[in-house]
Parts: C-alpha cells; structure tokens; sequence
C-alpha cells in the first residue's frame, strides 16, 4: 500500500509539473497578463452594467462574457507554435514520435479547460452582481464560439508559422464575421448567434432547432480545424528550417 501511495504521489508531482511547463510554454509566461486583462474587462464591463443600466439580460451577460473567453484563448492557440521556437523547443518536439497528438492535443485541451472555468467563474459572478443566469448553459454555450475561433487560430499557426501573422488574419476573420452578423442575425450561421434572444414571431421549437443546428454546424468546424492544424504538424520540413 506504502509503494502504492509513493508512486501515486511522483505520478500527480509529474502531473502537476508537467501541466505547469506546458501552460508556461503555451501562454509563453503570460498567462497572468492575459488573465488579468480579461479579469478587468469584464469587472469594468460589469460596473457599466451596475452602475448605469436599468436592466440587465440574460443575453447581455452573454455577450460580456464572450469578449474576456476570446481574449484568454487568443493567444495560446495563435501563438503557440511560435512559442515553442522561441523557447528553443520545437525542433526537439517535433522529434517525440506522434508529436501531434501527445503535446499539442494535451496543450490544446488544457487551454480549453481552463477557458471554461473561467467562464464559468464569470458567469457565476454575473449571477451574483448582475442577474442569475443558467450558469452552466450559459458556459457550454459560450464554449462554442470560443472552441471554433480557439481551433482557428491553432489551425492558422500551423499555416502561417508565425504568431503575429495568425493574430491578424483571426482578428480580420471576427471582424468580418462581426459585421455580417448583423445581416445573419437569426440564422444557424451566425457565429454570434445569441441563444438566449428568442426572435419575435418565431416559436420555441423552430428556436431550438435553429440553435442546435448552430451548435453542430460550428463544432463541426471547429473539429475539421483541429484536425487539419495536427495534419499540419506532420510536415516537420516546414517548420524546422
């Protein structure tokens, strides 16, 4: 039982260390910085909300919460191969057998993991100073749009191989797809589709459909994404000059 007990123990140290190298590499030892930026957005967008705003709804917590998820997935997923180049790890990487699927995949969903606690920490915030919300639902569904702009920005790194270039081209994608979603507004296609607004002169049920259409379609491509980026990370010639 002792021996048990030991190894137990040195496997969750190994663990634990392990999950503290590869935050410090994906976040590229400003994972604070990032947090604390989204921390404040969100305290200065909920004192707006507090001290100005009549009424609160639920689908206006939504979108405060979004911005502060973007803001904390952007950089792992953009920047992550970049990073390894920078701390001089990446030609060592791309040695381990299966590469893509032991680190990236492991970093990847640390980073998702802890986007969703994050969230929900928020969501739970809002619930206590603004207006209760579903936290949970309110959480999974946030984690749709912050799964498939995550997928993108770690699918375009491995394109473009440089963490400034992947940052630009997934900022004018949300821009472009901000704009158009004024026009797509109620559709399954819109990204920003907010769940929470029931349209005037649609029924609950054609809602709900719509939603899990949206659902499907953008974890679907979210997934395609992460695919194609672990693809990517095969052609070890492209990255190791």
């Amino acid at each position: 039982m002792q021996k048990q007990s030991n190894r137990l123990m040195a496997k969750s140290r190994l663990t634990l260390q392990f999950i503290r190298y590869n935050l410090k590499i994906v976040f590229g030892n400003r994972f604070v910085y990032f947090l604390g930026a989204s921390l404040i957005f969100y305290l200065l967008v909920t004192s707006i909300n507090f001290f100005t705003s009549d009424t609160v709804s639920i689908e206006g917590v939504y979108f405060h919460l979004m911005f502060p998820a973007f803001l904390l997935i952007f950089f792992p997923t953009s920047y992550g191969i970049q990073n390894d180049e920078d701390a001089r790890i990446l030609e060592i990487l791309f040695g381990i057998p299966n590469y893509r699927y032991k680190i990236w995949l492991v970093r990847l969903v640390m980073a998702f993991f802890m986007v969703f606690w994050f969230i929900f920490l928020m969501a739970n915030l809002s619930s206590i100073l603004l207006i209760k919300v579903p936290v949970w639902e309110i959480t999974l569904r946030l984690m749709v749009p912050v799964l498939l702009f995550g997928m993108l920005g770690f699918f375009f790194s491995t394109v473009v191989k440089n963490g400034n270039g992947t940052a630009v081209i997934v900022v004018i994608i949300g821009l472009l797809v901000w704009m158009f979603s004024g026009f797509l507004e109620t559709s399954a296609w819109n990204i920003f589709l907010n769940p929470f607004v029931l349209p005037s002169g649609m029924s609950e049920s054609v809602w709900a459909n719509v939603i899990a259409k949206h659902v499907r379609t953008w974890l679907i491509v979210a997934a395609v994404a992460a695919l194609w980026g672990l693809l990517n990370l095969q052609s070890r010639e492209k990255f190791i000059k």
